[in-house]
């Protein structure tokens, strides 16, 4: 059973070209390079404006009050929030004061995540967290340049394996994928048993190979 897409010949459907090579060439590098340099600075920039904030390091009022207004169901017009489960989730944290530790959270996390497209270290992780963010600012009616951001991450994200090539990626992935390799081998060889044989489980040839075969 082949779990590959098939034509309607059976021949398996392939990328375009030109999407393989963005995302596998590492020509293409010089193409994410500028897009995570630029996303980066971003994240990088609005986690150190949030860093120097009393409201957003310390009391988390800056956090309180946006999940605050975020939850409002005005009287006319349409609320911030579309969905009542996320409202409901963010009321729940809210009424936790979770905005306390989870203000610093957020800026730690802004940080990591341009620290880490500048750099070029775990791009791919880096776009997905950075990408779940501004999610769930777009989630909470905050739109604002989020949607830009997302889109930027989405596609850093698909190109992982050369979106660092000019990085730090170009050192650790090669490392990361070997330590994967080595540890899949050590575990298929550690699984592997070798089937009993008749002297030693004390029967015949033919009673040892019922056993063997889950024959009654």
């Amino acid at each position: 059973m082949t779990t590959s897409v098939t034509t309607l010949k059976g021949a398996a459907l392939r990328n375009p070209s030109f999407i393989t090579a963005l995302l596998n060439d590492k020509r293409a590098s010089v193409i994410w390079l500028v897009l995570r340099l630029w996303l980066g600075w971003q994240w990088l920039e609005s986690g150190l404006g949030k860093f120097s904030n009393p409201a957003w390091m310390q009391s988390g009022e800056a956090l309180k009050g946006f999940w605050s207004k975020a939850v409002l169901v005005p009287e006319q017009g349409r609320p911030a929030i579309s969905f009542d489960w996320y409202r409901a989730f963010l009321q729940s944290m809210l009424d936790a004061q979770a905005y306390t530790w989870f203000a610093k959270l957020i800026v730690l996390g802004e940080l990591f995540i341009g620290i880490s497209l500048i750099i070029g270290l775990f791009v791919g992780a880096a776009a997905f967290f950075g990408g779940f963010m501004n999610w769930n600012f777009i989630m909470a009616g905050s739109a604002s340049v989020n949607g830009m951001f997302l889109v930027v991450s989405v596609v850093l994200f698909m190109a992982w394996k050369v979106a660092g090539y000019l990085g730090v990626d170009y050192f650790v992935l090669p490392r990361v994928a070997f330590w994967a390799d080595r540890r899949r081998t050590i575990g298929a060889l550690s699984g592997r048993r070798e089937p009993a044989s008749a002297a030693a489980c004390g029967c015949n040839d033919s009673t040892c190979s019922q056993v063997m075969s889950g024959a009654d």
